[in-house]
């Protein structure tokens, strides 16, 4: 057997594809958009025909492939890689899937646990979180508490009843994008409250960070890479957002229709 020991100080890099086309576009047929690159049409990891139902999303997702450069960074072409998980779906997740894990994600939000070792991280997040958590207790007809200590936080029953008559108003590519939004600030408090438009997306990245920030008043920061992190948390918290509304765009004008 061959000894890896000798590479160990030397990872493995995955060079970023080159670009290989020129221009990006958007087709219209059979109810949905197509993105093209150049004369061909884009593809799904799968090989799967790319198509999303709502144009503003086409033509975003077209804007992410012309804002390549040399290389293509698909890390930082959010909006496609979402659309690839729904198209593809690769965990073969159905919608009760989707639904559950945010329901089990909902019973641990970081908005709901508050540190009572320091009293002015605690004083903060009274401020700071109290407010969403009331906000969100009204808007989703919910009662849930925060808590101080080790206890979980209370999470009535129907409360998850609630969250999950909103959940199922909506369609799969949706649900990826709340569920993109919800892991990526780490509560699905802020990210309702952000896809509800009640906050924006800097100030929901900001709240989901919160004792972070409050730490690093403490004990300093490096600028560029706190500053990275938090750009990149905005971008990924900013797409899914954009995605879950172009994707429910349909359902509230039928329900609107319907009303």
């Amino acid at each position: 057997m061959t000894s890896l020991q000798g590479f160990q100080n030397f990872p493995i890099q995955v060079s970023s594809p080159k670009r290989f086309y020129k221009n990006s576009s958007i087709l219209y047929a059979d109810g949905k958009y197509e993105i093209t690159l150049d004369q061909r049409k884009l593809k799904t990891p799968t090989g799967k025909l790319f198509t999303v139902e709502s144009e503003p999303l086409a033509l975003a997702i077209s804007a992410e492939w012309n804002a390549q450069k040399d290389t293509i960074e698909r890390s930082n072409m959010m909006l496609t890689a979402l659309s690839n998980t729904v198209l593809d779906n690769p965990n073969r997740l159905t919608k009760l899937d989707i639904i559950n894990f945010l329901l089990s994600y909902a019973e641990t939000d970081t908005v709901l646990f508050h540190n009572e070792s320091e009293p002015r991280l605690l004083q903060l997040q009274a401020e700071q979180w109290d407010p969403l958590i009331e906000w969100f207790n009204k808007r989703y007809d919910t009662e849930l508490e925060k808590t101080t200590n080790i206890s979980p936080p209370v999470f009535p029953a129907g409360a998850k009843m609630s969250i999950a008559k909103f959940l199922k108003s909506h369609e799969m590519p949706a649900l990826h994008g709340i569920q993109f939004a919800v892991e990526t600030v780490k509560s699905v408090i802020l990210a309702f409250a952000c896809i509800d438009r009640h906050i924006s997306v800097e100030q929901a990245v900001l709240l989901s960070r919160l004792e972070e920030e409050y730490q690093l008043g403490h004990w300093g920061r490096v600028e560029w890479a706190h500053d990275i992190s938090q750009q990149d948390l905005q971008a990924r918290l900013a797409s899914a957002v954009f995605h879950t509304h172009c994707c429910s765009f349909s359902h509230f004008v039928k329900e609107k229709m319907v009303a």
